[in-house]
This record gives C-alpha cells, structure tokens and sequence, in this order.
C-alpha cells in the first residue's frame, strides 16, 4: 500500500483503558502508518503502575507528565503542547487523540483548521462536544482482541503438518483473529478481502508477525491448512502468481 497516512499517536493515560492498546493500534494502523506514538501520564500514580510493561512491549513513549496541583490534572496540557508542535512541523497526515474528556475539544477543532485528519478514541460516555469535533470518533467498547469464535483445537487441526504446529495453536488463534478483523475492515459487500493489504496491515500493527513462526511461507499455505476457517480465491489459475483473496466461512 502506497502513500500511507502518517499519522501521531496521542494517549491520554489517564483518560483511557490500558487494556484496550494494543486494539487501538491495530485499528489505527489500517487507516495508514503510525509515526509518532505517546502516552501521558503521571507514572508515579498508583492507577497507572501497571502501564509500563504494556507501553514498552508496544513500543509507545511514555510522557512524563506530574501534577503540579493538587487535585488537577497537568496531563491533557502536556498532551496538547506536544500536539501542537507535531502540527506545526507539518509532517504528519492524521492525528489520533485517545481520551474520553472533553477538555480535547479545543484541540481537536484547532488541529481541524490546520487541515489535518482528527480521530478520536474514547469511551461510549465521552461528551457529545469532543466527538463532534473529530473527523470520525471510534469507541473503546467497540475494539476488542479476542475473537469471540472460541478455539476447537480438535475440530481445527492443520490438516497435514504434525505435532510441532499443535504446539503453536494458541499464537494461531491471535492470527485468525487477525484474518478474522481483515475481512471486516477490507473485505468487500461478499467478503472477500485481499490477503496482500490485509498481510500488510498486520504487519504494520505487529511488525513482528512473521509466517515462519508458524511454519508457514505464504499466507495461503495457513488459508487451505484451516479450510473450516476460510474460502480461498485466486485472480488465476497459478499458485505462485497473481493476487490471493479470501473470506471467513
């Protein structure tokens, strides 16, 4: 996919679900390619301990913001300065604000007037006022990581590849899901999706996924391994060429 977006990552800490990150980036990365990750923050705060391994595994720059004042909270201030100054360097597309306040408002219509793409991310609860001053709002509740398909590790065994690859059934449904998510995010009216952008997206979200780790080369070798899973069509006759599009059954 060429002429990604370039887009800055914004993470209000204390205003967001630390268990929702990583689905924050696997929905952001379709819209294009995340330059700029941060997340804000007091991390001397109790609430936000846990946060550390989750942003380093992530690869997001934690932002260390404190609270000067008692009782009020310094961190949407950090967040807003930095924005600003990512704006007027002029070298980003699009920019994702994850918060559930409407103290982002202001920003999000100011970013606006500067001719770039706003995306929100909070909370079903999040004001009607910042919502509206995004160019597409995407809610928490509505991003998840696991597939709500369970996993029949009996009925779903590659048909051919023995027991090195039963061994690796618990990092394939992650995959699935993944395939699962693809469909839906690029699929057609009848659900076919372009395995090539669906690859290139997972790999912009995971840039560690690698085939190989599951004894694959191609995507379509993981495709006819789970023919319960998915239906496979190729633009032609020829397995090493052309295009490959697949669905979920």
């Amino acid at each position: 996919m060429e002429n990604l977006q370039r887009i800055a990552l914004l993470i209000d800490a204390d205003n967001t679900q630390l268990s929702k990150l990583e689905a924050i980036i696997n929905e952001i990365s379709t819209m294009g390619r995340i330059v700029v990750r941060r997340a804000y923050g007091n991390w001397r705060k109790d609430s936000l301990r846990k946060w550390e391994s989750e942003l380093k595994r992530l690869a997001i720059r934690a932002v260390q913001q404190f609270d000067y004042t008692k009782g009020k909270n310094a961190t949407d201030m950090a967040l807003v300065i930095d924005t600003m100054d990512l704006l007027m360097k002029g070298a980003y597309d699009s920019f994702v604000i994850v918060a559930s306040d409407s103290d982002y408002t202001p920003l999000a219509i100011r970013l606006q007037e500067s001719g770039a793409m706003v995306f929100g991310v909070g909370e079903k609860k999040t004001p009607e006022a910042f919502r509206n001053a995004c160019d597409n709002f995407i809610y928490l509740e509505n991003l998840d990581l696991e597939d709500d398909e369970p996993e029949d590790s009996a009925a779903e065994q590659p048909l051919s590849k023995g027991d090195q690859r039963k061994a690796r059934l618990d990092g394939l449904s992650q995959v699935h899901f993944l395939l699962k998510q693809g469909t839906e995010k690029f699929g057609d009216d009848d659900g076919w999706a372009d395995a090539s952008i669906v690859t290139q997206w997972i790999r912009r979200a995971k840039p560690d996924f690698d085939l190989r780790n599951f004894g694959y080369h191609k995507m379509i070798e993981l495709f006819e391994d789970f023919p319960k899973k998915y239906e496979v069509r190729r633009q032609n006759a020829d397995r090493n060429g052309g295009k490959v599009y697949y669905r979920r059954r």
